[in-house]
Formats: structure tokens, C-alpha cells, sequence
């Protein structure tokens, strides 16, 4: 089903309208500066799980105190982790600018450090204890170069950065944190100074010294930030501070110094009371204006079949009854109900507290309504009018493919013949989505969960939440890393670089985990054990990978076709490490992997190594020439903006 044009715009702007009217502070989650180490990470595979974990425990820590640290291992494999917001953020916009700087720091993949500083926050992650270090050969400034100022707003600016540095310095009564603002003569300054909480007031104090002498030679630049190893600070002509202390601290100083004559102050003060004036005036109207739009949109929206009212939906799931909830997944929860006529529907509720999940949610609406295919979920509506956005999706009353394979007496409901289909099923959605779509479309997002199984097991791709489509003439677009650990193609993971072969690789994972029946990014026991995809590998190449073959396919009951099953087993396992390879341009696309797995006397070429077997020679700048609803309750894997991801806080 396919929603119009019109319908799409208009659920755009009213949920923009809707956000705008609940979210009044600036989470201030502009990336400044990200920093990677240069020594690789000793193990891939305790790395990444580490790396998780410690996100995990932070974002927990961030969600009530707005700092954050933790360790998760030992040895080279520890990973330490320290996040902090700045001290005039609420935990809210602590919590969104920390989910943008956890999805941006996995960037610096495969070196086993590094550090981001946002205008509103900070996060730095490496192998050994750094908690009291406040400063290093990586500090720097960054000065703004599209305004220079006058004497008279450097005047102001060093009086602010003293100021705030005093009162920062003041951890009894501040924390390490401070605000000022200084006017000279009608020029303003305005300045926040920063001291990581796991300094001591000694340390504290030398960084925002050494902050202090270092941003002042921005001057005579409007803006500067002054970014070390223990402490941020900023300068501007503009006030960028939220005006109530939140996360940082409850007690935050409010520094303010007018320096001016008599008559200066009283032109100064009527001229803010006038201006001020003007600006809720001219606001009002403006919010007016708005609300108006918002009710023709609604209007529009309750005319069209498409719609759900929200109070239809509240009452198909039972007011969301936890017996109804099919599982839970990064984006939201999903409810089966069922509507007054009699059709069981999957409502996918989402709650929306920032930016990215409302890019999410239209994002999907956008993607999933503008195809349609046997083996895609079908969206059959929406509704934005109540208190959260719902998308109602056709209900699969098998629910995800995982549920399946890795469960030992489920999976002897999946014969071969089925699992085969399965195969099949998800490979011919790819290839409509890759290239017989009208745009084209990357999931990023391929893996078990994601596939969900109707009455007669047949596959359906779900959670078009991370897809993203571009133009015929784009060989690939960059973008910030989003997805599941342990299904992510490496030269994806390393730069962000999105091409069709990062499907292409997840497809090949997941026809090795549907063979093998165990979980590419899970180990049975606490130690390290090589990857499903590695494990293979070594099997293929030995010539012993039947030994992997999950027990549920039980090839005994087969008889007399026992050999031709094997032989298209093998076949399936050898396209899934063609799929798999190291190198992005030497996987095939989805079209020519579908045809290897149906034309089944078509020759395959001998697959290349995958990623992680030799770390010393591994290489990330392949140049890439060849050109649900989530029902999973355990994505703790995800990467993503955001199951969005477990780099996401949730």
C-alpha cells in the first residue's frame, strides 16, 4: 500500500510541529572535534564487546546523573569509558547529545581509542585508566572564523573567560562548572567552562587555566572552544546556553557583569525590554500560524483511510497491555491488536523525546509505504495525533526468524526445504529493494530479527527504520555507522562509506546462521571463540563445515536424497563466505546471489578470506567498484541514531 504524496508531507510537518512545541532546550549536539588513537584494538571480537557493554553502563549512569564512566575488561582488552554532559543541560538533552556522540565515536573502529567533543557534551573511550588526566599532547582550540569582533568584544570575552574560570574553579560550590556573561559597552560575552567530574579541584583548576590561555587567542574571531584532555570551554557572541542548569549541576554559578556607563545600562536595559517585547510578540504569532497548520493537517489526516486514530488503536491492544507486547526493539514497542472488524494488526509505538527518532519514524513511513513486494512487511497505516506516533503493520503471527533457529525445539519446526525458502524469500526482497524499487535502498539493518515469518513461514524484511536510498548516479553514500555488531560489513564499520554490498554481507551472515543454527555476534562461554563467519571459514577451508550444520535439519529423515541436500547446503554455506568477504567489490550483488543459490549448475568462484582472519593485513579502503517491526527483544548488538542502537542510550 502506498500513502500519497500529500500524506507524507503532512505527517512530516505536524509531527516537526509537535516536536518544536514539546522540545524548548538545545541538546547542543553539533560534533566540534573527534579524535582516534593510532593503536589498533587487541581483538576484535572482546573489543567490540567490551566497547558495548561499557556504552551500556554509561548510558544507564548518563539517563540520572549526566556523567558517566566504567571499565569492562582486562589487560589490552579493557575498555574504559568517561562521558559527561555540559552543565546547563537537562538530563533530557543530556541523553540526546550523548546518544549522538556514542553514534559517532564508533568511527574510530579498529583503533582502540578515542575522544569527542559536541557542543554539548563530551566522550572519550581507550585501554587504560585516563579518569584523572587533565591534559595532553591532543589538546587543542577551535575558533570560529566567520565573524571578527572589535577591541571592545575582545574586552568582554577575556573578563568572561576569567570570570568563569574563577567560579569553575570553585568545586564546592559549582562542580567544575560555570557559566558568565560579560557586556562591554553593548557587546556581550558569553562562556562556559567545563571540568570533567573525575578530576580533583587541583587539576580542575590547571585545565582551565591552560583552556583559558589557549581560547583567548581566538580573539578577535566571535566564536572559540577550547577543547582538552580534562576540561571544555567556549566563548561567543551569541548566548548558545540553555537558560536552567540541568545534568551538569544543580548549583551552577550564573556569572553576570555589565561594564558601562550609567546612561549605556538604562539604553541597554529598555533596548533588551523592546527587543524582548518584539520577540514574544512576533513568537506568539508565529506559534499561532502554527497551530493553525497543524489542525488543517490534522483535518486532512482524519479524512484519509490511512489514518488510525490513536484511541482505535489504545483499545485494538488493549491500552498497550504488556500480555499484548510482542517485543521490544531500539525504536519502540510492538503490540499485536486487533481491530473492531476482526483483523490482527502489529502496532509499533514509538516515543519521541528527540530529533532522530522523528527522522526514524518518518524515514520509515517514507521508505516502507513507497514499496511494495511479497517479502516485505506491509505497512497498512499510521497515526501522529495522539500523544506518540504508531505505525500499524500487517501482524506475522510467527514473529521473527530468530525466534526459530536459535531456540533447539523450535528449530525442528524449519526443515531444509523451509529454511531454503526462507533463503530465497529474503533474497528476492533485497534485490527489489537494491535495484527494482523505484529508488534504491539500502536496510543496513539485515540480520534474524528483522526477518519476520508469516502462516506459512514465508520470509517478510521488517524495521526499515535505518534504510536509507540515493540516487542511480551515487556509488555509495558516508553516513554514521548504524546497525547490528557482528553483522556490519568491515569497510562500513571503519568509515561509514553505505553501498548495497554492506546488505550483501549481512545476507551472507545470515545464511550461515540460518545453516549453522548458532549467532554470528554471540559466544557460549565467557572466553574468546572465533565468529560464526570466521569459524566457517576455517571449516570451508578444511573441508569440514558440515560438521557446523545445525542438528535440527536432522539429514538423516532425508534417505535416499541425503546427498543432494548436503550438496545444497554446501552450496549455500559457499555463497554465504562469497557474501561474506573481506573485500566489498569481490562479494556479489543481491541479483547475482540469488542466482547462484536458484541456478543451482552455475559454477561458484573460490571465496576470499572474510574480515578478522589476519588483523595485521586487514584493510578497510576497499573502493567498493561494484557499484518490523522489531520483535527481537535482546538487541543488545545494535548499533544505532541511533534496535537502533546499542551505541544509542535507551
Amino acid at each position: 500500500m502506498t500513502i500519497p504524496s500529500l500524506l507524507l508531507h503532512t505527517i512530516l510537518l505536524l509531527n516537526t510541529l509537535l516536536l518544536l512545541q514539546t522540545i524548548w532546550a538545545d541538546p547542543r549536539a553539533q560534533t566540534v572535534n573527534i579524535t582516534c588513537g593510532t593503536v589498533r584494538e587487541h581483538n576484535t571480537t572482546i573489543f567490540v564487546q567490551n566497547f558495548v557493554a561499557v556504552m551500556e553502563k554509561i548510558s544507564e549512569q548518563m539517563r540520572t546523573h549526566g556523567f558517566g564512566q566504567a571499565l569492562v575488561g582486562t589487560g589490552p582488552d579493557a575498555n574504559y569509558g568517561l562521558a559527561q554532559c555540559y552543565g546547563d543541560l537537562s538530563l533530557l538533552d543530556c541523553v540526546l547529545c550523548y546518544a549522538e556522540a556514542r553514534t559517532v565515536l564508533p568511527q574510530c573502529f579498529p583503533y582502540n581509542s578515542g575522544r569527542i567533543f559536541l557542543d554539548g557534551c563530551f566522550m572519550r573511550a581507550g585501554n587504560y585508566s585516563f579518569y584523572e588526566e587533565y591534559k595532553g599532547p591532543e589538546d587543542m582550540t577551535v575558533c570560529g572564523n566567520a565573524t571578527r569582533k572589535g577591541s571592545v568584544f575582545g574586552e568582554s570575552a577575556r573578563q568572561a573567560v576569567a570570570q568563569a574560570v574563577a567560579a569553575a574553579g570553585a568545586p564546592s560550590i559549582t562542580r567544575g562548572y560555570a557559566k558568565a556573561k560579560v557586556a562591554v559597552r553593548n557587546e556581550t560575552a558569553y562562556v562556559l567552562a567545563d571540568c570533567w567530574r573525575s578530576l580533583n579541584q587541583s587539576s580542575c583548576s590547571k585545565c582551565l587555566d591552560n583552556a583559558s590561555r589557549s581560547i583567548v587567542k581566538c580573539l578577535p574571531w566571535s566564536e572559540g572552544r577550547a577543547l582538552n584532555t580534562g576540561c571544555f570551554m567556549r566563548y561567543s557572541d551569541r548566548d548558545f546556553l540553555n537558560k536552567e542548569a540541568g545534568s551538569g549541576s544543580s548549583r551552577a554559578s550564573w556569572v553576570v557583569i555589565v561594564v558601562s556607563v550609567v546612561s549605556s545600562v538604562v539604553v541597554l536595559v529598555v533596548g533588551v525590554a523592546i527587543g524582548h517585547h518584539i520577540w514574544k510578540r512576533r513568537y506568539i504569532q508565529k506559534k499561532r500560524r502554527g497551530s493553525d497548520v497543524a489542525k488543517k493537517m490534522v483535518k486532512t489526516l482524519n479524512d484519509s483511510s490511512l489514518n488510525f486514530k490513536y484511541a482505535t488503536l489504545e483499545k485494538a491492544t488493549g491500552s498497550f497491555d504488556d500480555s499484548n507486547k510482542l517485543g521490544q526493539g531500539g525504536f519502540g514497542s510492538v503490540y499485536k491488536g486487533v481491530l473492531p472488524d476482526g483483523r490482527e494488526i502489529a502496532v509499533k509505538r514509538l516515543f519521541f523525546n528527540n530529533k532522530h527518532r522523528v527522522a526514524d519514524f518518518y524515514n520509515e513511513v517514507n521508505i516502507i509505504s513507497s514499496v511494495e513486494h511479497k517479502n516485505l512487511v506491509r505497512l497498512l497505516g499510521c497515526s501522529c495525533s495522539g500523544p506518540e506516533s504508531l505505525l500499524v503493520y500487517e501482524y506475522l503471527p510467527n514473529k521473527s526468524l530468530d525466534r526459530f533457529i536459535f531456540d533447539q525445539t523450535r528449530g525442528k519446526g524449519l526443515n531444509w526445504e523451509k529454511r531454503y525458502e526462507i533463503i530465497i524469500g529474503t533474497a528476492e526482497g533485497l534485490v527489489y529493494l537494491h535495484e527494482n524499487s523505484k529508488i534504491r535502498i539500502i536496510h543496513r539493518d539485515i540480520k534474524t530479527s528483522n526477518i519476520l515469518l508469516d502462516s506459512r513461514l514465508r520470509a517478510k524484511i521488517a524495521d526499515f527504520g535505518l534504510a536509507r536510498s540515493f540516487e542511480e548516479d551515487k556509488s555509495h553514500i558516508s553516513t554514521a555507522i548504524a546497525g547490528t555488531l557482528g553483522y556490519m560489513a568491515p569497510e562500513y564499520l571503519a568509515h561509514g562509506q553505505l553501498t548495497e554490498k554492506v546488505d550483501v554481507y549481512s545476507f551472507g551472515v545470515l545464511l550461515l546462521e540460518i545453516v549453522t543454527g548458532r549467532q554470528n555476534n554471540r559466544s557460549k562461554t565467557s572466553e574468546y571463540t572465533d565468529s560464526l563467519v570466521t569459524l566457517t571459514w576455517k571449516h570451508f577451508q578444511s573441508g569440514k563445515a558440515e560438521e557446523l550444520y545445525d542438528p535440527n535439519l536432522m539429514l538423516h529423515n532425508y534417505r535416499d536424497s541425503q546427498n543432494q541436500i548436503k550438496n545444497q547446503i554446501s552450496r549455500v554455506v559457499h555463497i554465504g563466505l562469497l557474501c561474506t568477504q573481506e573485500i566489498g567489490s569481490l562479494r556479489p550483488t543481491m541479483s547475482k546471489a540469488l542466482q547462484m543459490l536458484t541456478k543451482k549448475e552455475q559454477q561458484l568462484p573460490a571465496p576470499t578470506s572474510p574480515p578478522f582472519i589476519d588483523e595485521k593485513t586487514m584493510e578497510f579502503n576497499d573502493t567498493c567498484e561494484d557499484p518490523s517491526y522489531p520483535l527481537n527483544g535482546d538487541d543488545a548488538g545494535s548499533v544505532a541514531n541511533f534496535t537502533h542502537s546499542s551505541f544509542y542510550p535507551r
